[in-house]
């Protein structure tokens, strides 16, 4: 445990370091537009409306292929919880009054750990919550691809816990809704072979040195940190004297606030810091995942061949139905953030899929609209009346249709199946794109 929040010390010491960076209007926007956004991949997932262009004339949908990543959870390192609990805890017993800010604070700080509980990465109830919703969702959108169908649906998981128990919430609300589905449930190591796999210690070494060259290097004092004194203690130097660490103190701030909506706090915790120190914590943390994850320009052709074979294991599930070797309605793929990231980049989706610069990523990536907790992609598959019409298919990143960037639309949103695997088959050979 000590030496992970050595390397999550280091990382925000060198977060903060980058004073020279300018703040990037679009993202400054977004993330005064609702504050939680700043937690990126510990942001609950946003339940927005959705529109979906309608199919061309005979065509309707039949089949769904999915990856989901697993709904909100604990954060790791109970130790960011406990230091700010204890901070506060420590200076009111010993009569430092604490302002309301502070007494605030101390209460959400203490529920959350409670709640923690010691176990990192842990589902919570709203984790599930937000599966079964995304069920009820689908369903709602779709209802000819489990009404009309064979109604059988398979849907396989990583092997983490919060994973399974993902899987178990979506397709259990399948259940409620059509009892006669036939859903099997799997999980196991072959499987977490592919589903799981992210960046390498190449990437993160190549990652890691980019951020300390965009940084220059440099350590300096967190900007404006007496505020966060002022803000939570009545004798701001009282208070000083239980926090032995500024910087790290701080960063357990947003380490608690980042995952408050895991555990059913709406609340804006981030309030409690400078929106300086918000937006360059929240920074660092996505541009590090997006050069990691992602087809960016540093690491793209290092990270997208990790993500060669979940791509071929999808297209091969799709493919068996529509060539009719497969009657199911669903293939339901549960997993992580890191390889949701690698999978969406590897298809080329607009966005999420971007290949930018370290600089262009921390002003244009939208993170936690990309990579939010229940993240999902959903391909769906449309057959024409007409069999001699190609087989057309549509991707929602978080249920938002989206484009592929690098495959010409056979009409509006629409791909064919076709052109979308000849792109596919060639990939590797165009990872500049």
């Amino acid at each position: 445990m000590m030496k992970r929040l050595f390397v999550v010390f280091a990382t925000v010491c060198l977060a903060l370091s980058a004073a020279a960076q300018p703040q990037s209007p679009e993202m400054v926007k977004f993330l005064k537009d609702f504050p939680q956004r700043a937690g990126f991949n510990t942001h609950s997932y946003e339940f927005l409306p959705v529109q979906d262009t309608p199919a061309p004339q005979g065509y309707e949908a039949f089949y769904i292929e999915h990856y989901g990543r697993h709904g909100s959870r604990s954060e790791w390192g109970g130790a960011t919880y406990a230091m700010v609990r204890d901070a506060l805890r420590n200076a009111k017993e010993a009569g430092v009054e604490l302002t309301p800010a502070g007494d605030s604070l101390l209460r959400e700080a203490s529920y959350i750990f409670d709640h923690y509980d010691g176990m990192d990465g842990r589902l919570t109830p709203r984790g599930v919550r937000e599966h079964a919703q995304l069920a009820q969702r689908m369903y709602n959108r779709f209802p000819g691809v489990f009404q009309n169908g064979s109604k059988k649906i398979r849907a396989v998981s990583s092997m983490t816990p919060r994973v399974i128990v993902s899987m178990n919430g979506f397709t259990a609300q399948l259940r409620a809704i059509q009892p006669d589905l036939n859903i099997d449930l799997d999980t196991g190591e072959r499987f977490m072979e592919y589903i799981a796999r992210a960046e390498n210690d190449t990437i993160i070494a190549r990652t890691g040195k980019a951020l300390a060259e965009r940084s220059g290097g440099n350590r300096r004092e967190l900007p404006d940190s007496v505020t966060v004194f002022k803000n939570l203690f009545k004798d701001p130097a009282a208070g000083r004297q239980f926090v032995r660490n500024a910087y790290f103190f701080q960063y357990s701030i947003f380490a608690t606030a980042r995952v408050a909506e895991a555990f059913d706090i709406n609340d804006n915790l981030f309030r409690y810091l400078p929106f300086d120190v918000v937006y360059r914590l929240h920074e660092n943390i996505f541009l590090s995942a997006y050069l990691n994850q992602c087809n960016s320009e540093l690491n793209g052709h290092l990270r997208m061949p990790r993500s060669k074979e979940l791509v071929d294991v999808l297209v091969a599930q799709a493919d068996k139905v529509v060539k009719g070797e497969s009657d199911r309605a669903a293939d339901l793929t549960f997993g992580h953030d890191w390889p949701f990231l690698g999978l969406a980049s590897y298809l080329g989706l607009e966005g999420i899929g971007d290949r930018l610069s370290v600089d262009d990523a921390a002003a244009h990536w939208m993170a936690s609209w990309n990579c939010p907790f229940a993240a999902n992609l959903q391909m769906i598959f449309y057959r024409s009346k007409n069999a001699a019409d190609p087989v057309l298919v549509k991707f929602l990143v978080n249920e938002r249709e989206t484009p592929l960037k690098y495959v010409k639309p056979y009409t509006g949103i629409y791909y064919n199946w076709e052109d979308v695997k000849t792109f596919l088959e060639t990939r590797l050979d165009h990872l500049d794109l």
